[in-house]
C-alpha cells in the first residue's frame, strides 16, 4: 500500500505545469499588422513589401518582433521616434519621453525604400536593435543624433545610399557614428566617397569596414593610424576592391601597410592601379615602392602624366636590344658567306671607277694639247691674196 499513497504526491506537482502550457497556448497570437507578412510568427521574421503605399512604418508591429523587414514602400523622410508611436498624432511627445513600443527588436532591414531624411532620433524606442540596414535609399540628409537611441548597435550597412547627399551628408555621418561604440560591421559600399568617414576607422570595437566600389584614391597616413588599435583590441578588416587607387608616391605608406597588414584586407589582391597611364590596371601589391615616383611639383602624387620605369618597361628594353643584336648578327653572317662575291663586286667597282678616271684623263688632255688649238681670224680691212696672184 505505500506505494499507492506515493501516486498523489508525484500527479500534484505536474498539474500546475499543465495548466501553464495550456493557458500559453490559449493564450492568442499577436495580429500580423497590415500589408506585411509575418513568417514563423511575429518573434521570427515580420516582412512589409506593399510598394508605394506603405509611407510610414507600421504602427501596428506586435510588441514582441524580432525582426522587422521593410522593403519597396515609400517612406521618404524618417521622423523622430519612427518605430515609438512618433508619427501619429499626439504620441510624438510621448515617445519623446521614452515610450518604448518594440523593446525586443533586434534586426531591422529598410532597403528600397525611398529613403531620403533620417531625422534626429528616427530609432528612438528601439533599445535591443543590434542590426541596422539602409542601404539602396536615396539618402540626402543624416541628422547628426539619428543613431543616437542605438546603444547595442552593432552592425550598420549603408551600401549604395550616400552618393547623392556630397560633403554635407558625409560630415553628418561622420557625428551619427560618434555615439556608437559598440559598432562591429560597417558598410559604406558602392557611395562614390573619396575618403572615409573618420569615426567609421575609430570604433573601438570595430570588426570590418565594406569601402568597396567607392572613388578612393588611397588611404592616407591618418587613415592607417586610426586603423591600428591599442590595448589588445583586434585590428578591424577593411574591404578595398574596385577603388580607383592612384599608384604615385601617397600611396607608398598604404602599400607598405598591405604588404605588413595583408590578413586585415581579405581583397588586397583585387585592388588596381587606375592611375598613372603606365600602371593603369596592374597589381597594386606587385609594384615596387622605389617605382611609385610623384610629378614635378606634386608631393602628393595627384599628376597622371608621371613617367614609370617600371619592370614591364625595362624588360622592353632588354627584348628590343636583343633583337637588334640577332638583326646584327645576321647581317654579319650575310656578310661572311658571301666574301667572295663581295671581293668580287669590289674588283669590278674598283675596275669600273679606274676606267672612268682614265676616260676623264684622255679627254683633259686632248682639251689641253695646243696644236688643237683654233687659228686666229683675219683682220676685217684686209685683202686675201692667192698663191699664184704674183702680187
Amino acid at each position: 500500500m505505500a506505494p499507492r499513497s506515493g501516486q498523489p504526491e508525484q500527479r500534484g506537482p505536474l498539474l500546475p505545469g499543465l495548466l501553464l502550457v495550456a493557458a500559453a497556448l490559449s493564450r492568442p497570437a499577436a495580429p500580423c499588422p497590415f500589408q506585411c507578412y509575418c513568417f514563423g510568427g511575429p518573434k521570427l521574421l515580420l516582412r512589409c513589401a506593399s510598394g508605394a503605399e506603405l509611407r510610414q512604418p507600421p504602427r501596428d508591429v506586435p510588441p514582441d518582433a524580432r525582426n522587422l523587414t521593410i522593403v519597396g514602400a515609400n517612406l521618404t523622410v524618417l521622423r523622430a521616434a519612427a518605430f515609438a508611436g512618433g508619427d501619429a498624432d499626439g504620441e510624438e511627445e510621448e515617445a519623446a519621453a521614452g515610450g518604448v513600443r518594440l523593446p525586443l527588436l533586434s534586426a531591422l532591414r529598410l532597403t528600397h525604400n525611398n529613403i531620403e531624411v533620417v531625422e534626429d532620433g528616427a530609432f528612438d524606442g528601439l533599445p535591443s536593435l543590434t542590426a541596422l540596414d539602409l542601404s539602396n535609399n536615396p539618402l540626402r540628409a543624416l541628422g547628426g543624433g539619428a543613431f543616437r537611441g542605438l546603444p547595442a548597435l552593432r552592425s550598420l550597412q549603408l551600401n549604395h545610399a550616400l552618393g547623392r547627399g556630397g560633403p554635407t551628408l558625409l560630415a553628418a555621418l561622420d557625428t551619427a557614428l560618434a555615439p556608437l561604440d559598440e559598432l562591429r560591421l560597417v558598410g559604406l559600399a558602392g557611395n562614390a566617397l573619396s575618403r572615409l568617414p573618420p569615426a567609421a576607422l575609430s570604433r573601438p570595437r570595430l570588426e570590418q569596414l565594406d569601402a568597396r566600389l567607392n572613388a578612393l584614391t588611397g588611404l592616407g597616413p591618418d587613415e592607417l593610424r586610426a586603423l591600428e588599435r591599442d590595448g589588445g583590441l583586434p585590428a578591424p578588416r577593411l574591404l578595398l576592391a574596385d577603388n580607383p587607387l592612384s599608384c604615385g608616391c601617397a600611396a607608398r605608406p598604404l602599400l607598405a601597410w598591405l604588404r605588413n597588414s595583408t590578413e586585415r584586407v581579405p581583397d588586397a589582391r583585387r585592388l588596381r592601379c587606375a592611375a598613372p597611364r603606365a600602371l593603369q590596371d596592374r597589381p597594386f601589391l606587385d609594384l615596387d615602392e622605389a617605382r611609385l615616383r610623384c610629378a614635378d611639383g606634386d608631393a602628393y602624387g595627384r599628376g597622371e602624366e608621371v613617367e614609370l620605369a617600371g619592370p614591364e618597361l625595362e624588360a622592353s628594353y632588354v627584348f628590343f636590344g636583343l633583337v637588334l643584336a640577332l638583326i646584327g648578327l645576321i647581317f654579319l653572317m650575310v656578310l661572311y658567306l658571301n666574301r667572295r662575291g663581295i671581293q668580287r663586286w669590289m674588283r669590278n667597282l674598283r675596275e669600273a671607277c679606274r676606267d672612268q678616271m682614265e676616260g676623264y684623263h684622255y679627254r683633259y688632255e686632248q682639251d689641253a694639247d695646243p696644236r688643237r688649238a683654233p687659228a686666229p681670224a683675219a683682220p676685217s680691212g684686209s685683202r686675201a691674196t692667192s698663191p699664184g696672184s704674183g702680187l
